[in-house]
């Protein structure tokens, strides 16, 4: 779908003045790792490859760069992430939310700066749409970044394989769930990018999936103690909101994401930077002699 196709939210150029106004008036435009909700998850994968055991995924999600989170915060966080010794990075959408020209070279660099033994590996959010889908693929590109829109990248280590594969937002309809498992190659283990967490609906019915990884929601920015959920669900986070799910034989992981849209509000809903780790469900034999 091309971009003069995807229908955007109206009066873009009053939304961006004031997302200027409002990121370039906060006090704290400074990055703290103690106002940060590092959350570290361990996942187990059926028939997971022992090489692939404690495989470490970080991911970001809905960085909305320019409202609220500023080039700067970008950059210390992007430097904080780099001492968290990963294997892979993946990036689930919504880097900006009204305004590209002014941050396009700002997210570029710190994209590049992002460091992961195994790779970078992004798909696409519906705000990423409603800019330019065009120049944020270029930016990847630039980057370093394996745009996964639509698409599978099949890793290996050792003598084991994981499949990484993305979907473009379905929020804008650009999701094609039928060319991925055109690509995919069966039999291995197999991660999905996907924006909109309850694309899980739809992802989980194939069985071919292990695990989905989502954003789009930002929690709600408010989570209800001791329930860990919340009230506040737009479209296609209304079932998956925040946290970890079990769909089908699936799991989805839904991040609360790094920014905000809108207004600056988190109430018991910190920023995430989400830390998986792979574990085997395989046994291992042990020879006694």
């Amino acid at each position: 779908m091309k971009d003069k196709e995807i229908e955007r939210p109206p009066a873009m150029k009053v939304r961006q003045g004031i997302q200027d106004a409002m990121t370039y008036s906060l006090p704290d435009k400074t990055f703290s790792e103690n106002n940060i909700d590092l959350v570290e998850i361990d996942i187990e994968i059926k028939d997971l490859g022992w090489d692939f055991n404690n495989f470490k995924i970080l991911n970001l999600t809905d960085i909305h760069l320019g409202q609220w989170i500023n080039p700067e915060y970008l950059d210390e966080l992007i430097d904080y992430v780099n001492t968290l010794n990963i294997d892979l990075i993946t990036l689930t959408g919504d880097y900006f939310s009204y305004n590209l020209e002014d941050y396009d070279e700002s997210l570029e660099k710190s994209l590049k700066k992002l460091k992961a033994k195994y790779g970078k590996f992004g798909v696409l959010g519906n705000h990423d749409h409603w800019m330019s889908a065009e120049k944020i693929r270029n930016i990847f590109k630039k980057s370093g970044v394996i745009d996964l829109s639509n698409d599978v990248f099949t890793l290996k280590k050792g003598e084991n394989y994981l499949n990484i594969c993305g979907v473009d937002s379905y929020t804008v309809c650009a999701d094609n769930l039928d060319k991925v498992i055109s690509k995919l190659p069966k039999n291995i283990p197999s991660i999905l990018l996907a924006h909109e967490p309850d694309f899980a609906k739809e992802s989980s019915q194939t069985g071919l999936f292990d695990l989905q990884i989502s954003g789009h929601s930002h929690g709600g920015q408010l989570i209800i103690p001791k329930f860990e959920t919340t009230p506040f669900r737009g479209p296609n986070s209304t079932k998956y909101p925040v946290g970890l799910y079990k769909v089908g034989d699936m799991i989805q992981y839904t991040s609360k994401g790094l920014g905000t849209n809108s207004f600056r509000i988190r109430i018991n809903c910190k920023p995430e930077i989400t830390i998986i780790t792979l574990k085997t469900n395989k046994k291992r034999k042990i020879k006694i002699e």
